[in-house]
């Protein structure tokens, strides 16, 4: 299979004009008589299922939640990037492209990324026509704060809740085109299989998540936006509910994976109390902005933090990374903490832990200055911690955030089967491997809002539809294997909760594959994953039935896919023997502790494709070109 990216030629700042000049254009009255599916209600799901429903297509919109404002996009907190420039500090629109080209370690499509760059400052404009309340200067216009790895000020947000004010700007519009009819909304809904005839993605196979019942629903294109896969290592910043099965049964029926090993590990969450733990809470990388981390000097100082004196502690990351200092990008603060843990200087009571303090920025600005912009976070972290951080400094340790890796898009966000498109963290487009912080919201919209209306109607141009209904063998076939596989998930009848499996893999995939690999842990991580998924599927225990309410099999289901694609991880990172953003390999590295990319060999995107139970991924490679922002040895010094 080659991998055709449909990067257009020439000028990097004209492909995207160029390309959507090229596509063709359904005519208003022909896009009502096609219909179009959207899986997941998310900021790219919203986004895109509303753009659509407005232009005249006929759109059903699928959420497992019970409302699509209970997408996870909630949870996203410190802002959104767009190159405004608005603080007049040097940003641009080029400046956006080479800082997340950089910020990705150089492992990200360039045409991809200059085109999410150059829809940014219209994403801003898009919001705030809809009444999203970001923050304000005095006089009323909006005001930017920065983030990990950008020395300009390009993050809009509101206090620390962006993530829920742009969600609530998506999901009015897309309610909008439900009263409007063009947008059918589907809740409690969940997509277990893709149907796949002559070649073309024609629709879902879906259970319902209150009644049981499983459908089969068609249209002549079918868009995923579901997230991503964090939650294969069980605890992460992620919601519970959060999984990978849509975009993994796609990837079981053609579909290319791309780069499943290119995890995110955010530096900034509440550390890990206990056992009894289910996830992780994030708090903003914002907070970096004005926060100070820091580690006593001496091993094993567990004297409470406002007991040390200055000249006792270790602000690591302005003594290592001058130029950046704390707002270095999110894989390079995370290393750091890990290393000084490691070296015994953790805090708290495991040790696992730095130190995030307020107390510099308090006495500068002002209390009610710090209020102003974190307050909900604060408020947030003290309700969990029952500690003050206006008094304490907060602790913080990395954790499982984003995943870079999703199924294989090109340039139009269509994957390697026809009419199946990828947006958001589901596709593996924009970040390469590492995301900097703001870019999330920043993806999604832009693939909601301003590339999939675009692209898919140049799809649905382009191509003659059968009429296919229920009847069809392939979607018999499919809602076969869908009912298959559920009832083999009761009858096993074992003695071990699905949970319990799914910690057990979260342990494996954190110790193995999560903040540093080595090619032994990595072959050790793959064998532990076989033998527990053989146990799995001989001792799980789904209780109930599937004609109800059954979380315990909504959770079989998924974990069954985490097991096989947290092999596919294991294997993806094994193969790539190099160090590259957030895929930090111990073998590979600089004399300093800096990751070290192998550009000659891995200058690449690593497409896997399935090949059945028991047999070995096949392996595509997408060579990555860079003609504007040339690879070098990142430095944030």
């Amino acid at each position: 299979m080659t991998l055709d990216s449909k990067v257009p030629s020439g000028p990097i700042e004209k492909a995207w004009e160029k390309t959507r000049f090229d596509l063709k254009l359904v005519n208003p009255a022909n896009k009502r008589k096609h219909t179009l599916i959207v899986v997941g209600s998310g900021l790219a799901g919203a986004s895109a299922a509303a753009t659509l429903g407005e232009l005249g297509y006929n759109v059903k919109c699928f959420c497992f939640q019970d409302s699509p404002r209970r997408a996870h996009s909630i949870a996203a907190q410190g802002g959104i990037n767009a190159a405004k420039n608005y603080q007049n500090d040097g940003d641009s629109v080029y400046r956006l492209f080479y800082d997340t080209v950089k910020g990705g370690d150089f492992r990200a499509r360039e045409a991809n990324v200059y085109r999410l760059a150059e829809i940014s400052v219209h994403i801003i404009d898009q919001c705030v026509a809809q009444g999203v309340p970001f923050a304000r200067e005095y006089g009323g216009a909006l005001t930017n704060r920065s983030f990990g790895g950008a020395q300009v000020s390009r993050t809009f947000y509101a206090r620390g809740q962006t993530g829920q004010q742009l969600l609530l700007g998506a999901y009015q519009a897309l309610e909008r085109q439900a009263r409007a009819g063009t947008v059918a909304m589907y809740p409690r809904t969940e997509m277990l299989d893709l149907i796949v005839i002559d070649g073309k993605a024609r629709g879902i196979v879906t259970r319902h998540l209150v009644t049981g019942e499983i459908q089969t629903h068609f249209a002549d294109a079918v868009i995923l936006g579901t997230g991503g896969y964090g939650n294969v290592y069980y605890l992460s910043t992620n919601a519970k509910g959060s999984n990978a099965t849509a975009i993994w049964r796609a990837h079981k029926r053609g579909a290319l994976f791309a780069n499943p090993c290119f995890t995110q590990i955010h530096p900034t969450c509440i550390p890990v109390s206990g056992d009894y733990q289910s996830k992780l809470t994030l708090m903003s990388e914002s907070l970096r902005n004005d926060g100070r981390i820091w580690v006593p000097l001496k091993k094993g100082d567990k004297r409470p933090p406002n007991e040390i004196p200055e000249a006792e502690r270790d602000y690591y990351l302005e003594r290592r990374y001058p130029s950046f200092g704390n707002l270095v990008p999110r894989d390079v603060a995370s290393r750091n903490a890990k290393a000084v843990c490691d070296e015994g200087r953790g805090v708290g009571e495991t040790g696992l832990g730095v130190y995030l303090d307020f107390s510099d920025a308090i006495a500068r600005l002002g209390r009610h200055v710090i209020e102003e912009r974190y307050g909900n976070l604060f408020d947030m972290y003290q309700r969990i911690t029952d500690e003050d951080p206006y008094q304490v400094p907060m602790r913080i340790y990395p954790a499982i955030h984003y995943t870079m890796g999703g199924l294989w898009v090109d340039y139009q966000l269509q994957s390697t089967i026809p009419g199946l498109f990828v947006i958001g963290e589901a596709n593996f487009s924009d970040h390469g491997a590492n995301r900097l912080g703001a870019s999330a919201l920043m993806q999604g919209l832009s693939d909601g809002y301003f590339i999939i209306p675009y692209t898919v109607g140049d799809y649905i141009a382009s191509n003659k539809f059968a009429k296919v209904d229920a009847s069809h063998p392939e979607a018999q076939a499919a809602l076969a294997c869908v009912r298959q596989m559920t009832e083999k998930l009761l009858s096993i009848r074992g003695k071990r909760t699905v949970d319990s499996f799914h910690r057990e893999l979260g342990k494996i995939m954190w110790d193995y594959c999560g903040m540093s690999r080595n090619a032994e842990g990595l072959k050790k991580a793959i064998g532990e994953i076989r033998q527990l998924r053989e146990e799995y599927w001989q001792n799980v225990n789904v209780p109930g039935s599937d004609d109800d309410i059954n979380q315990s099999l909504e959770k079989a289901g998924r974990v069954a896919d985490f097991f096989e694609l947290g092999e596919l991880m294991c294997i993806d990172a094994l193969e790539r023997n190099e160090s590259c953003g957030g895929h930090f390999r111990e073998e590979y590295q600089t004399p300093d502790g800096e990751a070290q990319r192998d550009d000659e060999h891995y200058s690449y995107a690593a497409a896997w494709g399935y090949r059945g139970p028991g047999n070995p991924p096949d392996v595509y490679k997408e060579p990555l070109e860079f003609h504007y922002v040339h690879p070098s040895q990142r430095s944030y010094k």
